[in-house]
């Protein structure tokens, strides 16, 4: 069972930017793909950017740009370096992860609030 905690959340203006991490825990070995997803209220979760253990990214469109995934293989974390946020970026942050690359199966962290309101 791989456990995920999240860190880094919080208040911050328009314009301004905010780190989040999450580590992984329970496994001894790198996990396939790490990311984050995202949740506002009254809508559905969606997906933010991921990273695979091979340093291949994706992000959602509305983040391109803005918004920069890496992780640390060693340590099995992930982070999330958010910049020129925008109000529509409030929501709960969710880090997840797949951690075998042929396997459908998922884990997920507890999430972390993100707002930004001036």
């Amino acid at each position: 069972q791989v456990q995920l905690t999240e860190s880094g959340g919080g208040l911050v203006q328009p314009g301004g930017s905010l780190g989040l991490s999450c580590a992984a825990s329970g496994t001894s070995f790198t996990l396939y793909l790490m990311g984050w997803y995202r949740q506002a209220p009254g809508k559905e979760r969606e997906l933010v950017a991921t990273c695979t253990s091979g340093g291949t990214t994706d992000y959602a469109d509305s983040v391109e740009g803005r918004f920069t995934i890496s992780r640390d293989n060693r340590r099995n974390t992930v982070y999330l370096q958010m910049n020129s946020l925008e109000p529509e970026d409030t929501a709960v942050y969710y880090c997840s992860t797949r951690p075998v690359w042929n396997s459908p199966q998922r884990f997920w962290g507890q999430g972390i609030q993100v707002t930004v309101s001036s």
